[in-house]
């Protein structure tokens, strides 16, 4: 993923545009959710939770605070207040040679917000996967 890449993310953010997704995640990335035990594997995990994530996170509150961007790899930290709690977190993303995502972490903090993105993950997770159903 070129810096180029990295744009295309904030543009997707930018627009919401979860359609977006299929391009940028690798086929065999991994989301590491900060309320899911186990890795989710594949782009159609990937994309399902982290269009969730543009539904439940990014509201005109959220912004990026900080960017650390190697080759490789970015740390982007961020903050967003969803309900009246502040929400601070990481997402650390790592890509290949092609410019697609292969590795995407959320971290949070503190407690009430985590608790609080769980609660809201399930319930957007829930509304995907009765739409799929119908």
């Amino acid at each position: 993923m070129s810096m180029n890449a990295l744009d295309s993310w904030h543009q997707l953010l930018a627009t919401q545009d979860a359609k977006g997704l299929q391009t940028l995640i690798a086929e065999n990335a991994v989301f590491h959710s900060p309320v899911v035990h186990t890795p989710q594997i594949g782009r159609t995990l990937t994309t399902l939770y982290l269009s969730a994530a543009f539904k439940v996170f990014y509201n005109d509150t959220f912004r990026y605070v900080r960017e650390v961007v190697g080759p490789t790899d970015a740390i982007l930290e961020f903050e967003v207040e969803i309900d009246g709690i502040k929400v601070n977190g990481v997402d650390m993303m790592k890509w290949n040679t092609d410019g697609q995502i292969v590795d995407f972490k959320v971290m949070l903090r503190p407690l009430k917000a985590v608790n609080l993105i769980h609660q809201k993950m399930a319930a957007m997770l829930e509304a995907f996967a009765k739409r799929s159903a119908d």
